[in-house]
């Protein structure tokens, strides 16, 4: 499976928005970010996408979602509703990302609607989880400072996450920073043990 990351060249705010093409051609799109010039980057790559799936519906995630459906017609993959909803995930379902199967994980803390999807491979983290994100290299987490958001969910969902990740993951694709490929239980561990720390990730916060 090739994974593409379709919103690296943004100059605006977005989340990372992923293309998982499959080598049977089964296409897959991991949020839809905020970026406009994310259907052309999309079809440079493929003409058609086959589903969108959604960790969250945070603005820097969704914002796009209604002019890619608009533009390809997906099926879209969603814990929360939303008018562009075809598919409603749950904890435990599984659903296909390029030719690959992934868990989801509900993983909330960050976001109350946020699932992270987790094959024996690859992890699509969202935001619960990051590589790096400008506060922290090599293991941070997703902001909790806002109104809705959790320190203490978020520390459950990422102990979740680790209990549900099989042993031989090794590509991570976050909704922000980098994407990783290495040891990535080391990684999430690493978030987690910043997390429980209570330190705050923001002045602010």
């Amino acid at each position: 499976m090739e994974v593409v990351h379709v919103t690296e060249g943004a100059e605006t705010f977005t989340c990372n928005a992923f293309l998982a093409i499959g080598e049977d051609g089964h296409t897959t799109l991991v949020d839809a970010g905020a970026w406009d010039g994310v259907i052309d980057e999309v079809r440079s790559h493929t003409d058609d996408v086959d589903a969108v799936v959604m960790t969250h519906q945070h603005g820097d995630h969704v914002e796009r979602l209604e002019a890619v459906v608009d533009a390809f017609d997906p099926e879209v993959y969603a814990y929360a509703d939303h008018p562009t909803r075809t598919h409603a995930l749950e904890d435990g379902d599984t659903v296909r990302i390029g030719d690959e199967e992934f868990d989801v994980v509900y993983t909330p803390g960050h976001a109350d609607d946020h699932v992270s999807v987790v094959s024996e491979s690859s992890l699509f983290s969202g935001d619960v989880v990051v590589h790096d994100d400008g506060a922290f290299d090599y293991g941070s987490f997703g902001r909790t400072d806002m109104a809705g958001q959790s320190r203490e969910r978020l520390i459950e969902s990422i102990r979740d996450l680790l209990e549900r990740m099989p042993e031989g993951v090794e590509h991570m694709y976050a909704g922000h920073g980098s994407v990783f490929h290495g040891d990535v239980h080391d990684v999430v561990e690493t978030a987690l043990e910043r997390a429980e720390k209570r330190e705050p990730k923001y002045p602010d916060e």
